[in-house]
């Protein structure tokens, strides 16, 4: 009888853990089918608010409100069980003679525990986590327009009441819009929420503006609001866009792999602001670029 009991146990135990892993199957197939709604043809609009300031200076001047649309083409360029390169195209000018831009890229990794994490400047801390603690999670990691890092964090997808959101706070730079115009910080404490929609997507931020100084506490002087809308419409209003990733993938294709061999070190990471008195965007922008890989070698301190 006790030998029967024991059979009984070790069966039911077995059935759970199946139903337990078919559970984590169906759960990351949708998380997957999740990201992947991020691809295709947006109108975005991109609209940001500075909310409150914290400034002891009277002549603190808060930045201008920021609302601006724009069409961009996101395409999956890298896919397998456990990853989705997702690459952003931004189309200006004239709808008859449109000009791409390479924007941003968003890679999304399961269950990863190797992490950059931006410092300050343009240091970045290699972090590893524990497989325990990231057991069911994406980990988003965002690429500035040469591929190089900007943020990176980990958190699980939710889908819950007819949503699926992702939300994650990662320390950051100064985003683009910003970092030519403000020195009065450094480190962006972004708070970002990734929801799908039946519209599209919109990418939601609370973020913070923070002095960090060396052997100090951080001290926040602002904090902003970012509501950014991804309307879908027809793919073929990106047809520019599509095109021009035809011709140029095989290049940036080269500088991710490149850029994956210099991640690969797991170590911190710094880089030069600019060599030559050029930016590295400014080399890889380049119509005529060659040698990339020892372009980015030059630009990675050593």
């Amino acid at each position: 009888m006790q030998f029967k009991s024991i059979l009984l146990i070790i069966s039911v135990l077995m059935s759970l853990n199946a139903m337990a892993q078919s559970d984590a199957k169906s759960k990351k197939t949708a998380d997957k089918t999740a990201i992947k709604k991020m691809c295709g043809c947006f109108e975005v609009g991109f609209n940001f608010a500075e909310t409150f300031n914290y400034s002891s200076d009277s002549t603190y001047k808060p930045s201008k409100k920021k609302e601006e649309k724009a069409l961009e083409w996101v395409e999956t360029v890298e896919e397998d069980d456990n990853k989705l390169v997702l690459q952003h195209l931004l189309i200006v000018g004239k709808d008859d003679k449109p000009y791409i831009v390479k924007h941003w890229r968003q890679d999304w990794l399961y269950e990863n525990t190797d992490l950059y994490m931006f410092d300050v400047n343009k240091r970045w801390k290699f972090v590893q986590l524990p497989q325990n603690q990231v057991k069911g999670q994406w980990t988003q990691k965002v690429f500035q327009v040469d591929d190089s890092p900007r943020y990176e964090g980990s958190a699980t997808w939710v889908h819950v009441d007819e949503k699926s959101y992702w939300e994650n706070t990662t320390d950051a730079p100064l985003p683009r819009r910003e970092h030519t115009k403000r020195d009065d910080y450094n480190v962006t404490i972004r708070g970002n929420r990734h929801e799908i929609t039946e519209f599209g997507w919109i990418h939601d931020q609370d973020n913070k503006k923070v002095i960090r100084e060396s052997g100090k506490a951080d001290i926040i002087l602002a904090e902003e609001k970012g509501y950014n809308t991804y309307t879908k419409v027809e793919d073929s209003r990106c047809k520019a866009a599509q095109q021009w990733w035809k011709k140029n993938h095989k290049m940036w294709g080269k500088v991710r792999t490149k850029w994956s061999e210099v991640f690969a070190q797991n170590k911190s990471l710094e880089l030069h602001n600019s060599v030559n008195d050029k930016k590295l965007f400014e080399y890889l922008f380049d119509e005529d670029v060659k040698e990339v890989e020892k372009i980015i070698e030059s630009f990675v301190k050593k």
